[in-house]
């Protein structure tokens, strides 16, 4: 049977096409915020089930209402960013609270009246945009290159998305304001809610180059812009900038953080306008983000003591898991690839 004569897929194949990649996403979206980076050891791996409502409901919300409006990244990564505004700033109120889990979030480059932290705010939401939303999307996507831009959830599952992230929220919300005995402010809440929404309304109004449901291969391009030839740099441009934005805890290491981070949306912006950039691209700044935050988890430690063996171990496992989750990718996105150039029909559907 050739590839010009597929097999009628049946009901069942066509539900799991579109369910399997969803339910990943859901998945490796908090396994990639909490565990990856250190929070949580391989012991608490059955309490991820908790943390999957508001992470994996958060992710699986921004990517389909995303790709069902016919969008693409810049509007993925604004949405990442109100998702990581209303986590810190409403939900688990981290930004705001003095003393949360025992440590000093607001005393660093703080921001007259708000009592926040901008250097602990810039590194939370731009943190929660590219870990807890980017990554797991591009990594996601990646797996299956031929959905990689068509929505997975018809509306049932879209409305499942969003009870699962809004029933998350407000267990964490609950749970918190219960153990932290903490209420932000009236004035902190409002402006929290404002920086959302209106984050929600740029993702929405924001120039877009591709058509409802492809990417490259429809969008127009500037063929004087050439994005790398190889993956390497890119690669090696989302390692530097990933462990640097870890920068002197004052408003020296705010400006600098935000300087790399503009500094990296403009040139990901241009060589993304070029016809040279691809799916693998967009993986390797992924690979490069997930395998810095797995480096970050043999520095940062678990929310409950342990024992430096076990959390050692975790760490390794983690790690271990997170290079064979990116070769898997490669390996499916380079079979994709093969497949496109042996079939140019098959192009729009990568």
């Amino acid at each position: 049977m050739t590839e010009s004569q597929p097999a009628q897929p049946t009901r069942r194949t066509g539900l799991a096409r579109r369910v399997l990649p969803a339910v990943g996403l859901a998945l490796l979206a908090p396994w990639v915020a909490e565990y990856l980076m250190g929070s949580h050891s391989v012991r608490d791996l059955p309490l991820i089930v908790f943390l999957v409502p508001m992470y994996g409901g958060g992710a699986l919300l921004v990517r389909e209402v995303s790709r069902r409006a016919g969008r693409g990244w810049p509007t993925i990564l604004l949405l990442g960013l109100a998702y990581g505004v209303i986590e810190a700033g409403l939900l688990d109120q981290s930004l705001f609270n003095p003393d949360y889990s025992g440590l000093d979030f607001q005393s660093v480059a703080p921001i007259p009246g708000l009592r926040v932290s901008a250097y602990f705010t810039l590194l939370f939401v731009a943190g929660h945009a590219i870990w807890s939303i980017g990554v797991p999307i591009a990594i996601v996507e990646s797996l299956v290159p031929d959905r990689a831009t068509t929505p997975w959830l018809r509306t049932p599952g879209l409305v499942v998305a969003a009870l699962l992230y809004l029933g998350g929220g407000a267990i964490i919300y609950t749970e918190l304001r219960s153990t932290e005995s903490f209420q932000a402010s009236t004035l902190q809440s409002t402006v929290a809610a404002v920086a959302a929404l209106a984050l929600v309304v740029a993702a929405f109004t924001v120039p877009h180059r591709h058509a409802p449901g492809a990417e490259a291969p429809h969008r127009p391009s500037r063929p004087a812009i050439r994005a790398p030839e190889h993956r390497l740099p890119v690669l090696l441009l989302a390692l530097v900038v990933s462990r640097l934005l870890w920068m002197p805890e004052n408003w020296l290491g705010v400006g600098i953080t935000a300087t790399l981070l503009a500094g990296t949306t403009w040139l990901v912006l241009r060589w993304s306008a070029s016809p040279q950039w691809s799916q693998g691209h967009r993986l390797a700044l992924a690979g490069g983000a997930l395998l810095v935050h797995a480096w970050d988890g043999f520095h940062l430690h678990p929310w409950r003591a342990i024992s430096p063996g076990e959390e050692l171990a975790s760490d390794i496992l983690f790690t271990l898991a997170a290079i064979t989750l990116l070769l898997v990718t490669i390996r499916r996105v380079r079979r994709h690839r093969r497949r496109v150039e042996e079939s140019p029909s098959l192009l729009a559907a990568g």
